[in-house]
């Protein structure tokens, strides 16, 4: 008998999460940017912050094309870095791109290390 409680219970807790599902969906999309950003940071194993407004490519080269920017202080999630166009900026030249969400940007718009902080050993 209490398995069957048992069973019935995890039928009612799973009807329950199917109904809550579409309100958590709708809820969702009506996040704020703000709470968009914090998706985009948990989406990925690693955050990046730019230090500067930075443009956001398809990838690691900037002749590729611009798929979105990152402003200042926004955290992004990120998830590997690669070796791609040398940048030269604000007295920085590194080859680095680290791969967001969104797209790739380069290191040298990134706080922390040569790798934008992400570990030496999370190349793509």
């Amino acid at each position: 008998m209490a398995t069957r409680t048992f069973t019935r219970a995890a039928l009612v807790g799973a009807g329950a999460l199917a109904l809550l599902g579409p309100l958590t969906a709708t809820a969702a999309s009506a996040a704020s940017d703000a709470g968009r950003d914090d998706a985009r940071v948990l989406a990925a194993p690693y955050a990046v912050v730019p230090y500067e407004n930075v443009n956001v490519r398809q990838g690691p080269d900037s002749s590729t094309a611009k798929v979105g920017s990152v402003a200042a202080g926004q955290p992004r999630g990120a998830y590997c870095w690669t070796r791609g166009e040398t940048v030269s900026d604000h007295g920085i030249t590194n080859d680095v791109w680290v791969q967001l969400v969104e797209g790739y940007v380069s290191a040298v718009y990134l706080k922390g290390n040569e790798y934008g902080d992400l570990p030496a050993s999370a190349t793509c």
